[in-house]
């Protein structure tokens, strides 16, 4: 209790005696969401002026109107309907009393915070197409604003920033080092000292990871930070992090790496250390995944699944902590980072928490990247654990799948995922959303890289999807979600409780003795934060995956997310109830809330639609490989979509050849994000694909027919 006691009394310190403010002075507005103001967002508990509520990306809400006592109460202040049923991930903004939230396809909204009224809406009509190389949804985590303006990351690589009152540009500017290359941002910029600094994402389709500081009045590039080496034929890039490739990563990668764009894609995890005046950055997956493709199996390929330190003022290297050297499963280290200060051992440490897709829960020293402490907060069959003293994990020598396949625990989609955790002063612990989701892992053998596609370099067919109903039933069955509450000092949790499948929201702490938390089969929860006693529950008709912040208007406190189902887990597995897919909505409640949603409808589906014609074995054989490796990371495994995009089973144009023809290989549909494929495959390969989608079409009516 006295540890817990101190650590409070060393977190909050200032923010104590300035709790008491709930928003800015009068008429202060977006205008005046300075550098100071950012880097005292702590003070002002009634705002959420930053992606993580303050540069501590804490997600903590030091209001204390809704409580534990009194939660039971909370009800539905207002509710705004999206005009688009993909993925919602944002974080709201909200400043003085106005909201600034995003939605998928990278549109903007400011809502008056109080009552739901739409002020202004920017659509940046990015180009259908693009949604192809978004490995995880359409989606965009959110804005950041600063000095009267509120910037973007548009899906196409845009960096927009958007007059705060109006919504109209100010400026706008290509952040791709290649446009034609597969790139795409679905992260939050982050406004530093006057730089509005961005990345990427793209490391599935084949590109080379970077972040990149731009001028906030201007829009000019101030710097940019490659994360994994280039091409040495071409020579350096003449860019800051010229030295230290040169130095550190260069060495760690063998062969032909940059062929397939070697990958480190910084698309989320941005984080801005004021105390120590530092810019630390998660590092992603390699590209492709297999180390063995990538880098012949050899090395430890810097930076890839790393934090990197850097200078804000110019992108210079200070220090980095590799979590999974070589890596091999898509265990990238973008997940989100939170700074504390925490007594460890009797002394408070600054530190750094993170707990990535690996499984491990890191605590590290953020003055010099050390490793303090790394735990496994998951369910693990790749590694033992983490050696303190080289900071390495303790592999387990068959997960590298170099001769046959292996179950690997955590799997590409992690134990922890995009969505945010939250840190709580009052009682010491991190709010965890964590999943196990296992992934069985093989050698594509034949392995070709093809030019913008999904390059993986491993064999999906080795993860089939069950026919028989019981089967289908129990694996799913094992998947499973998990909030934790998780002490950071003794790594180890302090509750935790358990969902019936993976994808949860993310998290929000509050004063109130609180966490906030939605899940994915749609319920909006509150739950005691010391002990984990559910006390609350919304039903928002939708999965909930984005995670909640809490604010004040006119002495009036509101918690609210953003809802709408979508994302990896959604898209790329066949694990999921079958559901319409619905609109996203903006949620916002307070004490005594009395709005309503209109009633839900329950879910229509078009029966399995399996054409007449007759595919030989050989057809059917070729058309599940071409559709594993390049439909199924949208549509969903085995042809079993979970509803955010259509279902290709159900689909009209499935027993017609020439419709089908004309949008998968001529491109009808490519206004609505279906690209032509003929670019990769011939008419006789894609006309395979019908073949596979149509026998699991005829599964599916039989079992529909049955009754299963």
């Amino acid at each position: 209790m006295m540890r817990k006691m101190m650590a409070a009394a060393l977190l909050t310190g200032s923010m104590l005696v300035a709790g008491l403010a709930v928003s800015g002075g009068p008429g202060s507005g977006v205008r005046g969401v300075d550098a100071q103001r950012l880097a005292n967002a702590r003070g002002e508990p009634g705002n959420w002026l930053t992606h993580g509520g303050s540069y501590f990306e804490q997600r903590f809400a030091d209001l204390t109107q809704i409580t534990a006592d009194n939660v039971g109460r909370l009800g539905l202040a207002w509710s705004v309907d999206l005009d688009t049923t993909r993925g919602q991930e944002a974080t709201p903004i909200v400043v003085d009393g106005t909201m600034y939230t995003t939605t998928a396809w990278s549109k903007v909204m400011a809502l008056d915070a109080a009552t739901g009224r739409v002020k202004w809406k920017f659509d940046p009509k990015v180009d259908k197409a693009r949604g192809q190389a978004a490995c995880c949804d359409v989606v965009n985590r959110g804005v950041a604003v600063w000095n009267g303006m509120v910037f973007v990351g548009a899906l196409d690589g845009r960096l927009i920033a958007l007059d705060a009152a109006t919504g109209r540009v100010k400026w706008s500017t290509q952040t791709f080092v290649d446009v034609d290359k597969p790139y795409t941002i679905t992260g939050a910029p982050r406004v530093v000292k006057g730089l509005v600094i961005i990345g990427n994402g793209g490391a599935e389709l084949g590109v080379r990871g970077y972040v990149t500081a731009y001028d906030a009045v201007t829009g000019k590039k101030k710097w940019r930070f490659f994360t994994v080496p280039g091409d040495p034929a071409k020579g350096p890039d003449g860019e800051v992090s010229d030295a230290v490739i040169a130095a550190k990563s260069r060495g760690t990668w063998d062969g032909q790496y940059w062929a397939g764009g070697g990958g480190g894609t910084v698309w989320d995890a941005i984080v801005y250390d004021q105390e120590l005046d530092q810019l630390y950055i998660g590092v992603g997956n390699g590209s492709p995944w297999n180390h063995q493709i990538r880098s012949n199996g050899k090395g430890d390929n810097l930076f890839l699944s790393s934090v990197v330190a850097l200078k804000p003022d110019s992108g210079e290297y200070l220090w980095h902590y590799q979590g999974t050297p070589g890596e091999t499963w898509d265990f990238t280290q973008t997940q989100p980072i939170l700074l504390s200060t925490l007594m460890i051992e009797g002394k408070p440490r600054k530190v750094l928490m993170q707990a990535p897709k690996n499984g491990f829960f890191y605590v590290i020293d953020r003055a010099n990247g050390q490793l303090i402490s790394a735990k496994g907060f998951a369910t693990q069959t790749w590694a033992k654990g983490v050696d303190l003293k080289t900071g390495r994990p303790i592999e387990v020598e068959e997960a590298r799948f170099r001769k046959d396949g292996f179950l690997v625990m955590p799997s590409a989609l992690g134990a922890h995922n995009w969505h945010p955790m939250s840190f709580s002063p009052r009682t010491g612990l991190v709010y965890l959303p964590a999943q196990e989701v296992p992934l069985f892992y093989k050698t594509e053998e034949g392995f070709k890289r093809r030019e913008g596609a999904w390059n993986l370099g491993i064999d999906l067919l080795s993860n089939p999807v069950p026919d028989d109903p019981a089967q289908f039933k129990a694996i799913k069955a094992m998947l499973k979600g998990k909030l934790i509450a998780w002490d950071p000092v003794a790594q180890k949790p302090a509750w935790e409780i358990t969902y019936d499948g993976p994808w949860n929201g993310g998290t929000l702490a509050t004063a109130g003795n609180l966490v906030f938390q939605g899940n994915g089969g749609g319920a909006v929860q509150a739950f005691k934060a010391t002990t984990g006693e559910k006390l609350w529950s919304f039903d928002a008709q939708t999965g909930v995956i984005a995670p909640p912040v809490s604010y004040m208007v006119g002495g009036v406190q509101y918690v609210a997310v953003m809802a709408g189902y979508g994302g990896a887990y959604p898209l790329s597995t066949a694990f999921d109830d079958p559901r319409e897919a619905r609109n996203g909505r903006v949620l916002v409640f307070k004490l005594g809330g009395t709005a309503r949603l209109p009633k839900a409808t329950a879910p229509q589906f078009a029966p399995a639609n399996p054409p007449a014609d007759a595919f030989t074995p050989a057809q059917i054989a070729e058309g599940a490989g071409i559709y594993e490796a390049t439909c199924g990371l949208c549509h969903g495994a085995g042809a079993h979509s979970s509803g955010v995009l259509p279902d290709l089973r159900r689909s009209g144009a499935l027993a017609d050849a020439e419709a089908w023809k004309a949008i998968v290989h001529d491109g009808a549909l490519k206004a609505n994000g279906m690209i032509s494929f003929a670019k990769w495959y011939s008419p006789a390969q894609l006309e395979s694909v019908r073949a596979y989608v149509g026998d699991q079409a005829r599964k599916l009516k039989a079992r529909e027919a049955a009754g299963r």
